[in-house]
């Protein structure tokens, strides 16, 4: 599996609003600043960020984006399969999949349906709160 440059951009903004917590909203340019971003690039994951409801965002003088809920609130899990769609590792485990015509004799499966599950629990284990407090405390995540 390997997450896209969407992907890792989202959970850094995300992270980057977090860090900024209970201010006003935050112009996008600031964040693209911080992060690194192109602007244009980041429009669009604002703007899906914002119609789930992640985010709040304001046009205009003094307009920006603010996170709509606290940082504990958020998983990273829920961030990358906003940006990524589903985690699963093989197609027959994806959301709303045909049935696959093997599966009964399929050897595998049982270790991808783990795989999955572990993949989905390690994302939904880590929150927002979780990030910007290891990057604090020097912790090694990159993302």
């Amino acid at each position: 599996m390997k997450i896209s440059t969407r992907g890792r951009y989202a959970l850094r903004v995300m992270v980057d609003l977090a860090e900024h917590y209970g201010t006003d909203y935050i112009p996008l340019k600031e964040i693209a600043a911080r992060q690194e971003i192109s602007q244009k690039y980041l429009e669009g994951i604002m703007a899906d960020l914002s119609k789930t409801d992640l985010l709040e965002g304001v046009h205009g003088k003094g307009g920006g984006y603010r996170l709509a809920r606290a940082p504990g609130d958020y998983t990273v899990g829920e961030i990358l399969r906003l940006t990524e769609g589903d985690l699963a590792p093989i197609s027959c485990l994806e959301k709303n999949a045909p049935p696959c015509e093997r599966a009964n004799r399929c050897r595998t499966l049982p270790m991808w349906r783990d795989f999955y599950r572990m993949i989905n629990a390690f994302f939904d284990g880590i929150t927002l709160a979780e990030l910007v407090q290891n990057g604090a405390a020097g912790n090694d995540y990159v993302i």
